[in-house]
């Protein structure tokens, strides 16, 4: 993989922004636009139990998805506060996913801004948290809706893989799904490029994100992220300008998924076989 740091700034206006990542489609970290919110002093594990604790939850393992596994299925369901505990204790290889906790405790919106002057179209209904534990990944994908997210880390590190969506076919892509059938996990120390030669020539980025830090990822980015400690962190979605990338993501989420979906029901080995021939296919291409 060809991958390059990602531009962090201690402080980045508006103005800056959109006219160097935003009106480009380009990821960046900028370190400073949570740390003037309460939540980043105030957000902890105990903080979470207090208020939320007996809220259950779906928890996710290390494992990827295979030919029968529905895209965002929970592998076992726990009260919060019992996941939060463990992930305190030590090492836990399991994450929550899309948990929006404001549904539950309304009042703690008052804990952060929307940054409305960076973007517009905020859907403020749905500030989603994710929580893992050390060791636990959230595995190689981009966003099923095609938003632009701001994903604000609170405690702990976490190591972020990035690359643009027309890189798809490079990180196999499985076609009718978000997800790469190619395991990234400690891609650092490890990867697999003879089963998946394609890899060494993506062209992408790499970040450690800390307390505090905010991640601008772009409609569509592909991203793969590693819990190095235990860990939170809050995304803030907003729906593109564009009618044609509006449209893009209801059909992902609407009619893609929900093929996939009855696919996988119906004929899983042949329906996971076809698409393991097309991205080999796709990738091949990308070789010349």
């Amino acid at each position: 993989m060809q991958l390059t740091a990602l531009d962090k700034f201690d402080q980045l206006s508006p103005e800056d922004f959109k006219k160097n990542y935003y009106q480009h489609n380009k990821p960046v970290v900028i370190r400073d636009l949570a740390r003037q919110w309460p939540a980043f002093d105030r957000w902890n594990w105990d903080y979470f139990i207090d208020i939320v604790g007996d809220k259950e939850v779906g928890v996710y393992n290390n494992v990827k998805s295979d030919s029968y596994t529905p895209i965002n299925t929970a592998d076992a369901y726990m009260k919060f506060g019992e996941y939060l505990e463990m992930v305190k204790k030590g090492p836990v290889e399991l994450r929550i996913f899309l948990f929006n906790i404001f549904q539950h405790a309304p009042q703690i919106v008052s804990d952060f801004t929307w940054p409305d002057t960076y973007m517009k179209g905020f859907v403020k209904k749905f500030p989603m948290l994710f929580v893992g534990g050390q060791g636990s990944v959230t595995h190689m994908h981009f966003d099923i809706d095609l938003s632009h997210i701001l994903h604000t880390q609170f405690l702990g590190r976490k190591r972020v893989l990035l690359f643009p969506f027309e890189e798809q076919h490079k990180l196999y892509r499985k076609p009718w799904e978000v997800l790469s059938l190619a395991n990234f996990a400690q891609y650092y120390e490890k990867f697999d490029y003879e089963k998946f030669p394609a890899a060494k020539n993506a062209r992408g980025y790499e970040v450690i994100l800390e307390h505090g830090d905010t991640l601008f990822m772009p409609a569509g980015y592909w991203h793969h992220m590693e819990y190095i400690d235990a860990g939170f962190a809050m995304s803030l979605r907003a729906l593109q300008s564009s009618v044609s990338g509006k449209l893009k993501g209801v059909w992902n989420l609407f009619g893609m998924r929900n093929i996939d979906t009855l696919m996988k029901k119906t004929a899983p080995k042949w329906w996971y076989d076809r698409k393991v021939r097309q991205l080999y296919t796709d990738a091949k291409r990308t070789l010349g």
